[in-house]
């Protein structure tokens, strides 16, 4: 489970922030030239390059030069700066024009988009949007990626749950694929390394004759992505099963609306 969450702090505060209807009187910090955006953009550089943990108020106020208790004037604490700093990324993200293309091409673009997001923020990632923040990077996220849906006979639920699905599969696959960054520096060895010293091991202990399809399937996958897991082809392979969902979903409304002159025109018979 996710040890850090979005709208855990204030959300009176929290809203102010995220949309600067109010802002601290910056007298009362030695240093003037301080800014929540200054806050933010700190806290960012060490969640990027040290994770989330690191990210203490105490650390940031040491990144900028300041004691702790001036920071508390721009931002309350930790979870509200965790809301600040995800809706910033989300003002970063690039917005892929791709007016007159195809659905499934604006959908791609959108889960490349969320892709390179936690890329570059892999603690993103970690984080659990289930009360998302609402500001002005996230909206604008939104209505951006919206877009890729419109126009397909979509209702507005299903819009939505679309979009969630997209989103929800593409954070599972940066998480799996940091896990496996992780693995790999901590072993101190890629995963073909791995298995050539645990695979003698693990054939002293396994009867493949209990097991027959594990070790068949398995042997398989591992000859054709060089791992028992390949982060890129379990991209790659599940996004397109999403739009294989997608395509299901769409036609099946389409049909639905082919139909309804047909269903219409029966209902009229019978009543009459």
């Amino acid at each position: 489970m996710p040890t850090e969450r979005t709208s855990a702090g204030d959300p009176a505060r929290t809203l102010q922030l995220l949309w600067r209807h109010s802002t601290p009187d910056r007298r009362r910090g030695p240093r003037r030239g301080l800014s929540v955006d200054a806050v933010v953009e700190a806290a960012t550089a060490i969640a990027d390059a040290e994770g989330l943990d690191s990210v203490t108020m105490r650390r940031v106020a040491q990144e900028l030069g300041v004691v702790p208790m001036t920071l508390y004037t721009y931002v309350p604490g930790k979870a509200e700066l965790l809301d600040l700093m995800l809706d910033a990324a989300y003002a970063r993200m690039s917005r892929t024009d791709t007016t007159g293309q195809v659905w499934h091409r604006r959908v791609m673009a959108v889960a490349e988009e969320n892709k390179a997001l936690f890329e570059r923020h892999p603690w993103a990632a970690t984080v659990s949007t289930a009360r998302p923040p609402l500001g002005p990077g996230l909206m604008a996220k939104y209505e951006h990626e919206l877009s890729a849906l419109d126009g397909l006979g979509l209702s507005d639920v299903e819009m939505d749950d679309c979009l969630t699905y997209l989103l929800t599969f593409v954070q599972a696959c940066a998480r799996t694929a940091a896990d496996a960054r992780a693995a790999r520096h901590d072993s101190a060895m890629n995963d073909q390394q791995w298995w050539e010293v645990n695979a003698p091991l693990l054939a002293r202990v396994l009867d493949e004759n209990a097991y027959p399809r594990a070790v068949r399937v398995g042997a398989a996958a591992g000859a054709a992505h060089g791992s028992a897991y390949d982060p890129d082809h379990a991209y790659t392979f599940g996004l397109q099963r999403v739009l294989d969902a997608f395509t299901a979903l769409i036609d099946e409304g389409r049909s639905a609306d082919a139909d309804a002159p047909a269903r219409k025109r029966d209902a009229g018979a019978d009543a009459s």
